[in-house]
């Protein structure tokens, strides 16, 4: 394997990892997440104080997003390469990658509304100041656990799409390579 090879191992561990630690913090969320008995109730208002699960949720968020943000800087780079000097992109992107990478935008903007709406529940909620018109709610069990597929789900679809991208890309430059050769061999 070359060294560039490496680089590129270290970087899809690195947002697998990512992805790991979010999916763990939604988990852990979703068992620090406020319960009914924390519910104080003084006539027609609540107070709840705040969760564990506020932590843990912005953890998920920022985990997600940078693997997120890396894996698509890792796909944007291979589409566009450097060849002599001069920098341009290829114009046949290959239709797996994209589809890919669509799929991990998709599940990653579903993932972060539901993490961070579930997150932003879990902060103090005082007497008469509730999360939504001045009342209390708690997040749905199973929440977080959702969270935590479809993180796993953006992972994939990413590392996925960055590994068909890398792929592609060695094909291109592997058959660039060889076609010189042959044609002096040839001619």
């Amino acid at each position: 394997m070359e060294k560039n090879g490496y680089g590129f191992l270290l970087i899809l561990s690195v947002i697998a990892s990512l992805g790991l630690m979010s999916c763990v913090s939604c988990i852990v969320a979703e068992f620090k997440k406020t319960k009914v008995k924390d519910v104080k109730l003084v006539g027609r208002l609540c107070y709840l104080p705040e969760s564990h699960a506020l932590g843990f949720g912005i953890a998920a968020l920022i985990c997600l997003s940078v693997a997120q943000i890396i894996g698509n800087v890792i796909i944007c780079g291979n589409f566009c390469s450097k060849q002599r000097g001069i920098s341009y992109c290829k114009a046949n992107k290959p239709l797996i990658s994209t589809f890919l990478l669509l799929i991990s935008w998709i599940s990653f903007g579903i993932a972060v509304a539901l993490i961070s709406t579930a997150t932003s529940m879990s902060l103090k909620q005082a007497y008469g100041t509730g999360w939504l018109d001045g009342e209390c709610y708690l997040v749905k069990d199973g929440v977080y656990i959702g969270s935590a597929f479809l993180v796993l789900f953006t992972v994939v679809s990413i590392l996925g799409s960055t590994l068909t991208t890398i792929r592609r890309t060695q094909v291109d430059q592997g058959s660039q390579i060889h076609q010189p050769l042959e044609s002096k061999i040839l001619g």
